[in-house]
């Protein structure tokens, strides 16, 4: 079985939630006995196919974006060949180019759409898109939401008139590098044990801001991983404000963010908007026993995070409850201690990778009938 991703980005061009849950379909999948392959735009698309060991990655070039959607209408052709060599499509939505792709290459293999996210930010060139967005999904063979929590929020699916699955993202450990010691210890040096962790591309609907207004009313360190667009306006407000127990590490290999989840007492995922569907780092800090601390959106943030039982979930924009998770778990190490092993417990029981693979297998079996 033949199976092709798509999805406007992927490793080793940007690090984010979604490439990494294409990683974890495709490693997992491959296993049992699927070839996988994913299609995406680079702005360096040299070579043009990376060999990976879950798959190979056959890049285009990105010819510009809009609003964040890349465009690479010199890859139509490349597409064709991917598709032509593919028994099943499996579209990571929202790319709204790879829609207009779906009708340009004529595609009439069976597609699975793996709905990541509504179109949240861009209302206006929403009205525009709308009609092939609904045109596509309405084409899919099947769609698959993440979590239960999205697909009842989802007014788009919602008025699709169609029925969507639920396959919840999955981990698996083992494709993760081991923490090194050194790099343990270094780390330790520099930032401490028991500091507030966040991970992620520094984006707006990230709530980074929010997070900054609550380390004024706490003296809690607080350590920022991650790069993104806005990484200036955020360090120029840690020292508008001065605050000390704010640092940026920028980006670091797995092996480095392990090592932090180690060392850390919680992760803190203040988002503020549903673009922030699921949290892939929320499963990485539960696959560590960690506590998690979250903002409720109506996402699958809140089914990875339960409040009182694997973290703390705060409303959106609220410094004042934000600060007071981070103070509560900072002056209980026991209460960080339970939370943290029940998130273990439902990592294990409802996000491993193995889960998810058998799940996208059964549905890759369905569509070949």
């Amino acid at each position: 079985m033949k199976v092709l991703h798509v999805y406007r980005t992927y490793f080793p061009d940007t690090q984010g939630g979604v490439q990494e849950v294409v990683r974890q379909i495709s490693l997992g999948t491959s296993a049992l006995g699927v070839s996988n392959r994913i299609f995406t735009p680079s702005t360096e698309p040299r070579p043009a196919v990376l060999n990976h060991p879950e798959g190979d990655v056959h890049r285009v070039k990105l010819n510009f974006e809009i609003a964040s959607c890349g465009f690479c209408i010199t890859g139509v052709t490349e597409f064709r060949r991917c598709v032509d060599w593919a028994d099943i499509v499996h579209y990571h939505f929202p790319w709204p180019f790879a829609d207009a792709l779906h009708f340009l290459a004529s595609v009439r293999k069976p597609m699975l759409v793996t709905y990541h996210s509504d179109v949240i930010r861009q209302q206006k060139l929403l009205t525009l898109y709308s009609p092939l967005m609904r045109r596509f999904l309405k084409s899919a063979s099947r769609i698959v939401c993440t979590s239960p929590n999205y697909l009842a929020s989802s007014k788009v699916l919602e008025t699709l008139g169609k029925p969507c699955g639920v396959i919840p993202i999955g981990l698996n450990s083992e494709s993760y590098p081991s923490v090194v010691e050194t790099e343990l210890q270094q780390l330790r040096q520099q930032y401490g044990e028991g500091f507030f962790l966040f991970v992620g591309l520094l984006r707006y609907y990230k709530g980074l801001h929010t997070l900054l207004d609550a380390a004024q009313l706490t003296q809690q360190k607080i350590v920022i991983v991650g790069e993104g667009p806005l990484e200036k306006e955020l360090k120029q407000k840690v020292t508008r404000l001065g605050l000390a127990n704010v640092h940026f590490a920028g980006y670091l290999p797995d092996s480095q963010k392990m090592a932090l989840l180690e060392l850390c007492r919680a992760l803190v995922l203040p988002c503020n908007m549903r673009s922030e569907a699921f949290g892939v780092c929320l499963l990485e800090a539960a696959m560590k026993g960690k506590p998690l601390i979250s903002a409720e959106v109506e996402s699958g943030t809140s089914f990875v995070n339960i409040d009182s039982e694997t973290g703390i979930v705060v409303p959106p924009d609220n410094e004042q409850l934000l600060a007071e998770a981070i103070n509560k778990l900072a002056a209980d190490p026991e209460e960080a201690e339970r939370l943290g092993k029940n998130a273990r417990v439902r990592f294990e029981a409802v996000f491993t990778s193995k889960q998810m693979a058998e799940s996208y297998m059964a549905e890759y079996e369905q569509l070949l009938g």
